[in-house]
Order: structure tokens, then sequence, then C-alpha cells
């Protein structure tokens, strides 16, 4: 179900951009920050979570300093949406390379029953994890990417607003100048398929960590 915050639907034109296969992991956010905070620990290639918007911008210093010239950032809302739904290749499944919700499961970790409250269930269902999946245990997007839906929430480097969308320019929209929160997309191992999808947005302040809130990173050819 559309929320509205997802209205008016609105064509944009986006300056090519890179954006990494699947979330950043455990892995090499404790190669880069020394330590791991994710609650789902002894799975290197698990994605981080438990990371806040403002401890994203340390972990994205840190990096751009050890990998000069990359410029690695966290991706605009606009950017994100684009790579999810498969870019030019497909605009019209509602989860990222799952044309319906029936074959979920095999693009995206989700909730769906095992430790997860919000469980959700019909045939064939059931991913096999309870929580956080391995990157790339599901199959990619038309783009090849993974986890797009599901495994994490993704921030993104906009603020969030409401109406952003009655407002919001047709080249590179980057978000409103200021808020209170900021963005979230993609939906999560703990979410039901309705929050998965490519067009969901959530939101939450820069400094809020949980165990269903990851990144992953985007640079600028």
């Amino acid at each position: 179900t559309e929320s509205e915050d997802e209205k008016p639907a609105h064509a944009v034109t986006l300056s090519d951009f890179m954006l990494s296969k699947h979330e950043v992991t455990q892995q090499l956010w404790e190669e880069i920050m020394g330590s791991n905070p994710s609650s789902f620990k002894d799975c290197a290639q698990c994605p981080v979570e438990q990371v806040s918007w403002d401890d994203v911008q340390d972990f994205l210093k840190k990096l751009n300093a050890k990998y000069p010239g990359k410029n690695y950032r966290l991706p605009t809302e606009a950017e994100w949406e684009y790579a999810a739904r498969g870019g030019q290749k497909s605009q019209k499944h509602p989860y990222a390379g799952a044309p319906d919700v029936n074959s979920l499961a095999r693009y995206a970790n989700f909730c769906d029953g095992g430790n997860c409250t919000n469980s959700w269930k019909t045939a064939g269902a059931d991913d096999g994890y309870t929580n956080t999946a391995p990157v790339g245990s599901f199959l990619p997007n038309e783009l090849g990417l993974y986890d797009m839906s599901g495994n994490v929430w993704e921030w993104c480097s906009d603020w969030y607003a409401a109406d952003y969308y009655k407002n919001s320019p047709s080249k590179n929209p980057k978000g409103p100048g200021s808020g209170s929160y900021r963005v979230c997309r993609g939906g999560s191992w703990y979410d039901v398929p309705a929050f998965c999808r490519v067009a969901n947005r959530l939101l939450h302040t820069p400094v809020y960590r949980d165990y269903f809130l990851g990144f992953r990173l985007a640079r600028t050819p």
C-alpha cells in the first residue's frame, strides 16, 4: 500500500553514479573503524548494523582518507530508488528484482517467521534466515545489485520531508536543505514485504541505531 509521502509519482534525471553491489559488511566496517557495533556478530560478510547516520559519516571520512580520490558517500534517495528499480532495465517491479510478493523470498531477506515478530507467511516464503544474512545470499536485481530489498534498511544522504516529492527538482534531487530526520530505504530482515517495496520511505534521526539499519556506498565516477 502506498503511503502519502510516496506521492506524487514524478520523473527525475540523474547524473552518472556508482553504487556498491551489496551493503557494507561487518568485515569492512571493522577494518576501517577498528570495532564492530553489530548485534549479529560472528558473520563477517553480514551487513554491519547498529550504525547511525552520524556513525556512517565518521566511517566515510576514514574510508576516504584510506582510499583518496574515491570520494565514497551515501547515495541520494533518488539514486537509491533508481538503482533498486533496476535502472532503465525495469521500472515496474514493486520489489528489487522480484516481480511479485510470491517470489520475494528468492530476492530478499525479509520477515517470514522464526524469531521474527512481524512474521508474514505464504507458500515458499521462508528465506532461511531469522535475522541478517550474508550479503549476496539472494538473487540480484536487473543491475546486479544485491539486497536492495530486505536484509537491512539503508541510510541515504537526504533529509526527510513528507511532501518533498511535490517540490522535488527534476534533475539530481538531493532532498530538503535541512530537517530533523534522514531517509532510510529498502526494508530489512525484520519487516514484512510492504516495507521492502522500492518506493517505501522510512525516517530516523541521524543518531538512531538499530539492528535492522545499515548502508551501502555510492560515489560519482
